[in-house]
């Protein structure tokens, strides 16, 4: 259990995030496969498919919390990095959008979970249609909500541009490979 627990503490955590359709996911799979580590994928994605009517304020914890065990689970499994295709970050900034306000709860985890380098997603690459998908025309808006949450957060961050997601792949692994290689 102690060897867990270390293997644990020494673990980075890197939050790939930003607006919509901006290569997330795609770029969290990737950097797993990279890595020889886990991901997590962004569960309200899972949480909004299975629902039969239109989500709503009381279902961001509910995503929260889901998002949260995701974390918790393949953190058991990462080796050295763990990538996560978001954070509850993302719950506060859109419940706080869509519904004006946030709940406590979320709020409390955001300044409480530790992360140790945020990877920025610039919308500059073309928009793709999804029906989960909100807001084609806010993703500037959205980035620069994203970028002032992190500044705020005073955690570390590398804006990811580029059309080419090969560049765009090239610039996260140089952020997380220097990431890895400091010493605590």
């Amino acid at each position: 259990m102690e060897e867990v627990n270390e293997r644990t503490n020494s673990l980075k955590k890197v939050v790939i995030i930003g607006p919509e359709s901006t290569g997330k996911s795609t770029l969290a799979s990737l950097l797993a496969k990279y890595y020889h580590t886990s991901w997590v994928p962004e569960y309200a994605r899972e949480y909004i498919e299975r629902l039969d009517r239109p989500y709503i304020e009381r279902d961001l914890q509910d995503i929260a919390k889901g998002q949260l065990i995701a974390e918790d689970r393949e953190a058991k499994y990462a080796k050295r990095v763990l990538i996560c295709d978001t954070n509850l970050l993302v719950v506060k900034v859109w419940s706080e959008h869509k519904f004006g306000a946030c709940y406590d709860e979320i709020i409390d985890q955001v300044n409480n979970r530790k992360y140790d380098l945020y990877l920025l997603m610039n919308p500059d690459i073309p928009w793709v249609e999804d029906p989960l998908r909100e807001h084609p025309q806010m993703r500037e808006f959205f980035y620069d909500i994203y970028k002032e949450e992190i500044i705020k957060s005073g955690v570390p961050y590398v804006e990811i541009t580029g059309e080419e997601f090969y560049f765009r792949k090239l610039t996260a692994v140089g952020a997380i490979d220097k990431l890895l290689s400091i010493k605590k």
